[in-house]
């Protein structure tokens, strides 16, 4: 159950992971989607494995986060295949996953958090009806994915999605930048 507010359909955006994770995001709490050329993510040294650095986007400070690698999945510098740009997904993580669409704006003065999520691949835009999202099983996801997971979703050609929160990813990798190397 996603709350006691219920959106009945919402937009997605769907990316993968490797290896073979199919996730989703909801829409409304994406800023944007980027194309970082090599080189021009600052690597920040003493930081974990997973962090890759920060990068200058729109003149703001941008942390960048390798998240297959964040979530116990195959690294993005391990991955197959030889690339010449990042896929970066700019999460907002000001907006609650269950808020009603009249209830997402921003009071006067307060700043979103934001992150970037450096992701294998960007699918597509899909339609999702909340309703049809069900409570993962907690012995289907491992321990470092489960507090960023909201369900799972299966898209009407069959493939299942696992559905993850952007505001819980944006909680816990912003307040411990310095001290998430633990």
């Amino acid at each position: 159950m996603l709350g006691d507010i219920q959106v009945p359909r919402q937009q997605f955006l769907q990316f993968t992971l490797e290896p073979d994770t199919n996730l989703i995001l909801p829409l409304f709490q994406l800023t944007e989607i980027l194309t970082v050329p090599l080189g021009q993510i600052t690597p920040i040294p003493h930081m974990p494995s997973w962090t890759m650095g920060v990068h200058n986007w729109r003149g703001d400070v941008l942390w960048v986060i390798d998240f297959g690698a964040f979530l116990g999945l195959t690294s993005w510098h391990l991955q197959s295949g030889s690339r010449t740009n990042y896929r970066v997904i700019i999460l907002n993580g000001g907006v609650p996953f269950d808020l009603d669409p009249s209830q997402r704006r921003r009071s006067p003065g307060q700043r979103n958090q934001m992150l970037g999520l450096v992701v294998t691949e960007v699918k597509d835009i899909t339609w999702c009806e909340t309703d049809q999202i069900q409570s993962p099983p907690a012995a289907s996801i491992g321990s470092d994915l489960a507090p960023y997971v909201r369900g799972f979703w299966v898209s009407p050609p069959g493939v299942m999605y696992v559905v993850l929160d952007a505001q819980a990813i944006v909680g816990r990798l912003m307040t411990t930048p310095r001290a998430a190397s633990s």
